[in-house]
């Protein structure tokens, strides 16, 4: 667990809910279980797949009064200090919804359950049928609803065997599921728990404030890559930081807080859980991006730059802030380009190398904004033949009506034309309502754009 120990120690730290995913066989029921065992936990370990609700808080019975009351059992979860929900992924949606008050708000029923602490839960990776998935699914493991998925503070990806080390895997293959946790491996265990809870408030008084904008700044990036995290993942973000962070100074009393913060980030958001892949590459370039921006005060020009959600204005804004390197600049105005319409993003590619900025984009999205521009600038020849009345010959007429209104005297209406004949000619308009899309974009797009620069 080498690589995912300070997540799990600081899921112990802040007893916030854990939730681990990964394939059968990485050792995600025996992880919780010898948790609790080490602890000295009062546990509970539910099977969420065959969990009926009365397995929770007992049978209910007529008394003498004829009145119903619940005959407690061993595994009835009054009392218990940790609750481990195994298999939750295969849980019936029903009783998932009773579940949610008990890892949200530690009740049961409407009644605090006062001497729990922990809430987990494993599940194997959701059989989900798209292209940005990986294909490692498993049939019957379903994607958890979003909101259930956003109540678990750590969403933690277990390492795989291929993974490990040759000296790890054999550990693995030599251990006995069976030995018992040392008296003292559980003392040391308990030891860094309680310390790195009393540290929390000393690191939360040091950091904080720093925090709370990386967390802001990396949030607003995730958005721009449609990553949408909601209000409560801000704070659970910021918690989960300070938990790792916590974490990891008590095995390195100089260890960085980016490393902490980018730990809680990998480790923090639920997508996974509901069955959405988030690129590790976009979750670390945001981090990064996030880490630099962090120290710097709220109105500055940077940190404006990076939270602003629309395409449009993080384009003119990066234009303008001439600190900003080549590297930035490519990348926010590729994204841009890669987040309008098509119109729109020739809008775009006009505006930059109708300014100075094209000259300061690298290779690749220079040229991609030429070609782009292309299409406006450099007046089309079209020669084809088309069979009357189908919808290539239906889109064509409708593309010779749009450009008969457009003024003759308009130095807009050049370009107009070269886009609307450019985009027929490839294909990208191809039926009559899309060519007034194309049109309504590119009008719309060239509109805003003056009044951003204005």
């Amino acid at each position: 667990m080498e690589m995912v120990e300070p997540v799990l120690l600081a899921g112990l730290i802040s007893g916030e809910p854990m939730l681990l995913i990964g394939a059968h066989g990485t050792g995600k029921s025996y992880l919780l279980n010898r948790l609790s065992s080490a602890l000295g936990l009062d546990w509970r370990h539910y099977n969420a797949s065959l969990l009926n609700f009365d397995d929770l808080i007992g049978y209910p019975l007529p008394d003498d009064q004829g009145q119903l009351r619940y005959m407690q059992t061993p595994s009835a979860i009054w009392g218990a200090e940790s609750v481990f929900f195994d298999e939750i992924s295969r849980c019936r949606p029903d009783m998932q919804n009773k579940l949610f008050p008990i890892i949200h708000e530690r009740r049961c029923q409407g009644i605090k359950l006062e001497r729990l602490v922990y809430r987990w839960s494993a599940m194997n990776p959701p059989d989900v049928d798209n292209d940005d998935f990986d294909g490692n699914g498993y049939l019957g493991s379903e994607p958890l609803d979003s909101a259930l998925a956003d109540r678990f503070a750590f969403v933690v990806e277990m390492p795989d065997w291929g993974e490990m080390k040759p000296e790890q895997q054999e550990q693995i293959i030599a251990c006995c599921e069976d030995d018992q946790v040392s008296a003292a491996a559980a003392t040391r265990l308990r030891g860094l728990v309680d310390s790195g809870r009393a540290s929390i408030p000393s690191l939360a008084g040091r950091f904080q404030q720093c925090l709370v904008a990386y967390v802001r700044v990396v949030m607003a990036l995730l958005a721009h890559g449609d990553v949408n995290l909601s209000a409560r993942r801000g704070g659970i973000l910021l918690r989960n930081i300070l938990a790792v962070h916590a974490a990891q100074l008590q095995h390195d009393a100089a260890a960085s807080l980016a490393d902490s913060a980018w730990l809680a980030l990998l480790h923090g958001i639920p997508q996974r859980a509901t069955g959405v892949k988030v690129s590790q590459v976009k979750l670390l370039t945001a981090h990064r991006e996030a880490w630099k921006a962090a120290p710097r005060a709220n109105d500055d020009p940077l940190v404006a730059l990076l939270t602003e959600r629309d395409p449009l204005k993080r384009v003119t804004r990066a234009c303008q802030l001439s600190t900003l390197d080549s590297a930035d600049l490519s990348s926010i105005v590729a994204d841009a380009l890669a987040a309008l319409p098509p119109g729109g993003r020739h809008a775009l590619a006009a505006s930059v190398f109708e300014t100075s900025a094209a000259g300061r984009l690298v290779a690749a999205v220079a040229e991609e904004c030429a070609q782009l521009y292309s299409c406006v600038a450099i007046p089309q020849e079209l020669a084809e033949t088309v069979q009357a009345r189908d919808v290539r010959h239906r889109t064509w007429q409708r593309v010779i009506q749009l450009l008969a209104r457009m003024p003759k005297d308009d130095s807009e209406t050049e370009l107009t034309t070269n886009l609307l004949v450019s985009q027929f000619s490839i294909g990208e308009i191809n039926s009559p309502a899309n060519a007034e899309e194309v049109l309504a974009a590119w009008q719309e797009h060239r509109r805003r754009i003056r009044e951003l620069a204005a």
